[in-house]
């Protein structure tokens, strides 16, 4: 009867030798091969005396998906506690990586910055700084000027070495990082990402993001939870507090589905898909308290579905569309309080508009908290928009004024079956 056990247990002692042996070169590993690693489909325990890495820190974490990555396919799991994340938790294809639920927190380590001395020019992998005091290995790090601090343009990686005070680290810089432009390393890093991935599962557990003691990481290199140029994800009961830049962030991707996640009081925006990012599903969500829109599909999100969500108290829009954001379907969501418009088509050209998008069976309510707002601005030279049996209603909260604003350049706009009051129906910008 303990034959599967001890199988398992040898399976897994091999892969952490493994992985021991990639840290360090010089033990030869040419004759482990007891087993194939490559085929064991493994489940690796992480925090506590019990676990299979006993750690509460991000390099425990690591060393398990490291392990698992060497068996090709398997399941980090996290046992209850809170763990200390000096640096992003990096996920490989075919990884699951599986919390205790509220029980399980990544909690972001403090945030440290300095400036450069010497000009970190494109393509290096270290960057000479005034003060290296608060760094270590393992951290994570963004390094930008005021002429690179936004978008694209900002590089992320992690470092590997610090001498004296000359940081290394493992991905080059995509851009010249002029010190005279305030050339700036900071220890913002996505909590967890998968990159060049497929396959992933990141499921039940809780990320603190200490957003009030970190700066700003943009929401295209980074997040609470980030994807990049990855397929057939999924994002399942996570819920990100307090992270400062988007909280939940995916970036040229394929089939990527979030269920049953909550992106709560964020320094960007709450979910946000985007760069070319195909057939993507959000789901049973909550978005509320971030600093920007609740939902924002950013450029070239097309193929999704937008289902059952609840989308409210955001400082900006509920949902924000805009960029060749086509042939999504947006059904049955709540969508309150926020405090700019309830949906907002950006100012594209006919071109790049976000046409052939479907509302049905949703609740738009009480949204101008800060201002004059519209259930739906249609702006830009956007068309065939659906407006189907929905409820857009204004009861006294925020200043949602007009149910349905057509700018004057959209088009092709369907209004059916909807429930309005308390504002005007229909405005045509004229």
């Amino acid at each position: 009867m303990e034959e599967q056990p001890m199988k398992t247990s040898m399976i897994k002692l091999l892969i952490l030798i493994l992985v021991s042996v990639t840290l360090f070169p010089d033990v030869n590993c040419q004759n482990i091969g007891l087993v194939d690693i490559r085929r064991a489909d493994l489940i690796i325990t992480v925090g506590g005396p019990e676990a299979d890495v006993p750690g509460f820190t991000s390099r425990a974490i690591q060393i398990a998906l490291d392990a698992v990555k060497a068996g090709g396919r398997g399941t980090v799991k996290l046992n209850p506690g809170t763990y200390d994340i000096i640096g992003p938790v990096r996920l490989s294809s075919n990884i699951s990586l599986i919390g205790s639920g509220e029980k399980t927190i990544l909690k972001k380590c403090k945030g440290f910055k300095t400036s450069f001395i010497i000009d970190a020019d494109w393509g290096m992998q270290k960057a000479v700084v005034k003060d290296a005091s608060g760094f270590c290995i393992g951290m994570g790090i963004q390094l930008f000027d005021d002429a690179h601090k936004s978008g694209w343009d900002v590089t992320t990686a992690v470092i590997t070495d610090i001498q004296d005070n000359t940081i290394y680290f493992d991905n080059r810089t995509v851009n010249d990082c002029i010190a005279s432009l305030n050339g700036t390393i900071s220890n913002s890093f996505s909590i967890i990402e998968a990159v060049d991935a497929e396959n992933v599962k990141i499921a039940d557990l809780i990320i603190e993001g200490s957003k009030d003691v970190n700066e700003y990481i943009n929401g295209c290199r980074g997040g609470g939870v980030y994807i990049h140029k990855s397929k057939n994800c999924l994002v399942e009961n996570v819920k990100v507090n307090n992270f400062n830049g988007d909280t939940f962030s995916w970036q040229i991707t394929e089939n990527i589905t979030l269920r049953g996640c909550e992106a709560a009081n964020g320094g960007g925006l709450g979910f946000h898909p985007g760069t070319g990012s195909d057939r993507s599903t959000i789901e049973n969500c909550i978005s509320h308290h971030n600093k920007g829109d609740g939902i924002f599909l950013c450029w070239r999100v097309q193929n999704g579905i937008f289902r059952n969500n609840k989308v409210y108290a955001n400082e900006d829009n509920g949902f924000s569309i805009g960029h060749k954001d086509t042939d999504n379907i947006f059904e049955n969501n709540h969508v309150f309080e926020n405090a700019n418009h309830g949906v907002f088509f950006r100012n594209e050209n006919e071109q790049n508009s976000g046409h052939r998008n479907t509302f049905r069976n949703n609740v738009i309510e009480n949204n101008g908290t800060a201002r004059e707002s519209a259930g739906f601005w249609i702006g830009g030279v956007t068309h065939d928009i659906d407006i189907i049996n929905n409820t857009i209603r204004s009861t006294g909260k925020g200043n949602q004024s007009i149910a349905i604003f057509i700018g004057k350049k959209s088009s092709n706009v369907t209004s059916t079956g909807n429930t309005i009051s308390g504002s005007k129906e229909i405005v045509n910008e004229k």
